[in-house]
């Protein structure tokens, strides 16, 4: 619950089902939230980019414009949290939304408890607060310096081989995970409890997705990236040399 020392954080939601919106906003409020509503794609971006909340709960699929166009509308001009609804299986969706900016799914039909969850474990990303899944992990202030890869906390820059790579956030979060934890396999629940602060469904792939954007990126010279591996039926190991 709320104190008199809290301040509300203020959530945009564009979702054009109206019984689901006022379920959605319902609850949120009853979360001590603040939370408006907008039905038509053709001017949520306007919206966003004029309240200026703390975070946007965007469905993908809306009247007018969709989520991916509105998402890749704002991004430039909102620091905000962008968490998309989506009842699209296609893994292309995801990737898309991620490469424009957004920074987190979730599946229709909405369950209202893992919305909840998704979007305080995005306040607590923005806050610093991210909950270690190793004690021996420690979050490191100065850049680490791997073979043909650099990783700058303070500034959230990634080079490989002396070039910037331009990172989503959920792609920068998972590898400096990593790279924090490195020497050390980490499930995919370790990812999802840390990074997400709920527990991986097992059905879930956003993890794997992000992880093979990430690749991509971090690929050079016309070789795959060679830092994170996949270890089979546990999860993804960080090395620092090749």
């Amino acid at each position: 619950m709320a104190t008199n020392n809290t301040i509300k954080k203020n959530i945009l939601l564009v979702e054009d089902d109206e019984e689901l919106a006022e379920l959605i906003q319902d609850y949120l409020e009853r979360a001590e939230f603040n939370v408006s509503v907008e039905h038509n794609g053709l001017i949520a971006a306007d919206r966003v980019l004029q309240d200026k909340p703390d975070l946007v709960i965007l469905d993908l699929m809306l009247p007018g414009k969709d989520g991916i166009a509105i998402c890749r509308d704002v991004r430039p001009f909102f620091d905000g949290h962008i968490l998309m609804l989506t009842a699209s299986n296609e893994s292309v969706d995801q990737i898309l939304g991620l490469e424009i900016g957004a920074d987190d799914f979730v599946q229709k039909p909405v369950e209202p408890r893992i919305l909840l969850a998704r979007i305080r474990a995005l306040f607590r990303r923005s806050g610093h607060e991210k909950q270690p899944i190793i004690e021996s992990a420690s979050i490191e202030t100065d850049s680490m310096h791997f073979e043909n890869l650099l990783i700058s906390p303070a500034t959230r820059q990634v080079k490989v081989n002396g070039h910037q790579i331009n990172l989503a956030n959920p792609e920068y979060d998972v590898l400096l995970l990593l790279a924090e934890n490195r020497g050390k396999i980490l499930s995919r629940n370790d990812i999802f409890v840390s990074l997400r602060g709920i527990e991986y469904d097992g059905q879930n792939r956003l993890v794997d997705i992000t992880i093979s954007q990430l690749r991509a990126k971090l690929a050079c010279d016309g070789q795959s990236d060679r830092h994170i591996k996949t270890i089979r039926n546990k999860g993804y190991l960080f090395v620092e040399e090749f």
